[in-house]
């Protein structure tokens, strides 16, 4: 588990997101298990009190559940998954458009910036010498 930790951000919380995104992003399939609270911690270099509070917060927004004895696993709740993708989509788009309107950019330049970066693919779009974004 590849995750280097920023330092604005709890670190229970940085795990949190790191596993939402996997399942979210299918790495991490509905009803599968996850590593134990101790391999986690290694994988993380955390304590294993980090990685129980990460499991807590998790089982109490439905995205993990607890089989005493046999493991921690993934909700197989398609709905919930569904909702945390759409949830993890919002604030990804709120963020960025924030920060393009600190940059000063208008509505309609957002969008076609976006437009035109999604025609032109991720990766060529930093790669474009047109630097416009209408």
């Amino acid at each position: 588990m590849d995750l280097k930790f920023e330092n604005n951000t709890p670190i229970y919380v940085q795990i949190m997101n790191w596993i939402k995104e996997q399942i979210v992003s299918g790495q991490f399939l509905p009803g599968s298990r996850l590593p134990s609270v101790r391999d986690m911690s290694e994988q993380f270099n955390v304590t294993s009190n980090t990685i129980q509070r990460v499991l807590r917060e998790l089982e109490i927004e439905g995205i993990i559940y607890t089989q005493r004895g046999i493991g921690v696993f993934i909700t197989e709740d398609k709905d919930k998954i569904t909702s945390l993708r759409l949830n993890m989509s919002n604030q990804l788009v709120e963020k960025f458009i924030g920060s393009m309107k600190l940059l000063g950019f208008s509505e309609d330049e957002i969008v076609n910036a976006v437009i035109r970066i999604s025609k032109a693919g991720v990766s060529d779009a930093g790669d474009s010498e047109d630097k416009e974004f209408m």
